[in-house]
């Protein structure tokens, strides 16, 4: 989806998710920015990498990079949460991003996380006819959605629905959540570029990263009342800081 005019701005949803976790702010960016989103591979709309091609970060930042360009969306300030900021962070190293907000992003962790003891998204698949039943009562929904959403309220029903089943059906799930769990991002040697690095203080999933896992001269922001994937939590914070963080342009 792409509206608006003004600085290009690209958004990059995190781990299960799709370019509908941006609704929310998409109108509210598009006063002042030419707004792209689209699908990592294999979620939403988008099919995965080739067979063989692992879909860590720099990987999946490849291919973003290569969609952008066909669509002429060229060297954009770029934005991202969960695993999308892990990706908008590659962009920047790759020298192709005019500016980077990532918003609680994945990788800055200090070690590798490795395997789950429990998968729930395993759980959810077989018994995705249970809880795709559960998810038309209200309860059983916000519920689920408490887990990356501190107003899961907010969201309306129909989205919500999507959002978590949408979540069991992607099928590059499985292999983007084993890569992001097997790799750190390495901030040594990050490009003089303008970072800033956004996190919820009711984010329940990932905890902010200490200052050494951080880009040099990143902007640390914390961000009141809102959780993982914030845009429902308070859509005008987010859309605020979206705009503050790709409001300067990189040093040429």
């Amino acid at each position: 989806m792409r509206k608006g005019s003004g600085d290009p701005l690209l958004l990059l949803h995190g781990l299960g998710g799709s370019t509908a976790v941006w609704a929310p702010v998409i109108d509210l960016l598009a006063t002042e920015r030419d707004v792209l989103t689209i699908d990592l591979p294999g979620f939403g709309v988008a099919p995965s990498l080739p067979a063989g091609v692992e879909p860590n970060a720099v990987n999946l930042a490849a291919a973003v990079r290569e969609t952008c360009a066909e669509l002429g969306f060229e060297r954009p300030h770029v934005a991202g949460n969960s695993l999308g900021g892990w990706v908008a962070l590659e962009l920047g190293r790759a020298g192709w991003a005019a500016s980077v907000t990532a918003i609680s992003p994945a990788g800055l962790w200090r070690k590798p996380l490795g395997d789950r003891r429990v998968n729930p998204r395993l759980w959810g698949k077989r018994l995705r006819p249970f809880v795709s039943l559960a998810l038309r009562t209200r309860r059983a929904r916000e519920a689920m959605l408490a887990t990356f959403s501190a107003r899961p309220d907010r969201i309306p029903a129909r989205e919500g629905r999507d959002l978590v089943l949408g979540w069991i059906d992607s099928s590059g799930y499985d292999g983007a959540n084993r890569a992001m769990r097997t790799h750190v991002f390495d901030p040594a040697g990050y490009p003089d570029l303008p970072v800033t690095l956004a996190w919820g203080d009711r984010d329940r999933l990932l905890a902010p990263p200490r200052s050494e896992r951080r880009p040099a001269g990143s902007r640390y922001v914390v961000l009141p009342g809102v959780g993982h994937t914030p845009t429902w939590d308070d859509p005008e914070l987010i859309a605020a800081t979206l705009l503050e963080g790709s409001s300067v342009s990189a040093a040429v």
